[in-house]
């Protein structure tokens, strides 16, 4: 089991600069694989943007492989995004890793010049041309539906080749398809219970053999908002408020989390990993970047070990 864990992005007053420098370094010692970032671009919670945040962490980290889950590159032109992913994969020498989505339909397609009938073919493309920048080509050519590109002169490439690792997301039939098709690897949402997920995880795995995919190459993951407390009550009170914090009244998000003391966290997270997780993504939702601390710091004391 490999097991991740979640960076604090929340700013609701001032960047706790020494705060995040001592999570990550702490990630690092605790053995973490990877700390790994989210994207909400539009929304109430003040997250630091999560390529930004992951340059920042590759200045603080020499082992940790650094995370976002998902990006919405429908929402992103995708040479600029493209050249954004390749400057993490470069100042982290070779440790990122990148979660993609096309975010679904209640995403405000008009404010970003997305027309919303066409946004799922906007999103293959997109990675079509990604991967085109990203390729041995020293200039890319690109003529699609909503691209043309000629001849363009693009640098650098990333240090992992062909390119850095393709996470993507989905709940869909069509979806999942599409995800073990393009990507290298499968993320369940934390926005998702593990129900949803177990179902999710089958689909890939039928895909994966019908597809003639190597399933031992593709990894299977989810990210699991959580929270350790020697009171249960206490901790799902801390989870739920966590939760709104990042989604608002979004409807079923209260279904999702794994909270109470030690045992249930454990046997939570268990559940995911019987219904497929090869990675877990562990998210405390704390206030801020202290609370996040003691989860982690709980979490690898009295809840892992009891996982691997």
């Amino acid at each position: 089991m490999r097991f991740s864990i979640s960076i604090p992005q929340l700013d609701y007053d001032r960047f706790d600069d020494a705060g995040v420098k001592a999570y990550l370094a702490r990630a690092e010692e605790l053995g973490f694989e990877g700390g790994w970032t989210m994207e909400q671009v539009v929304g109430g919670s003040p997250q630091i943007a999560p390529l930004e945040m992951l340059a920042y962490a590759a200045s603080c980290t020499t082992r940790l492989r650094l995370g976002v889950a998902v990006l919405i590159t429908t929402l992103h032109d995708p040479l600029q995004l493209a050249w954004a992913v390749t400057a993490v994969d470069r100042l982290s020498h070779g440790r990122v890793d990148v979660g993609i989505g096309h975010g679904g339909k209640r995403r405000p397609f008009p404010a970003f010049g997305v027309d919303p009938s066409t946004f799922v073919s906007y999103f293959t493309e997109g990675i079509e041309l990604m991967k085109a920048s990203w390729s041995d080509e020293p200039k890319v050519t690109f003529h699609g539906r909503f691209r043309d590109v000629d001849g363009l002169p693009i640098a650098p490439k990333p240090v992992q080749r062909p390119h850095p690792p393709l996470w993507i997301g989905g709940t869909a039939p069509k979806a999942l398809a599409r995800a073990v098709r393009l990507g290298d690897a499968f993320i369940g949402a934390g926005s998702s219970t593990t129900e949803t997920f177990a179902k999710a995880v089958r689909t890939v795995r039928h895909e994966l053999d019908e597809q003639g995919k190597d399933a031992t190459r593709f990894t299977i993951g989810k990210r699991v908002y959580v929270t350790v407390d020697d009171d249960a009550g206490h901790a799902r009170e801390r989870v739920v408020a966590g939760l709104h914090r990042i989604y608002g009244d979004m409807p079923g998000i209260e279904d999702v989390p794994v909270s109470g003391t030690p045992d249930d966290v454990v046997r939570g997270v268990g559940e995911v990993i019987d219904a497929g997780a090869g990675m877990v993504l562990l998210n405390p939702v704390g206030r801020n970047v202290a609370e996040d601390r003691e989860q982690m710091e709980r979490l690898a004391a009295e809840v892992i070990p009891q996982l691997r």
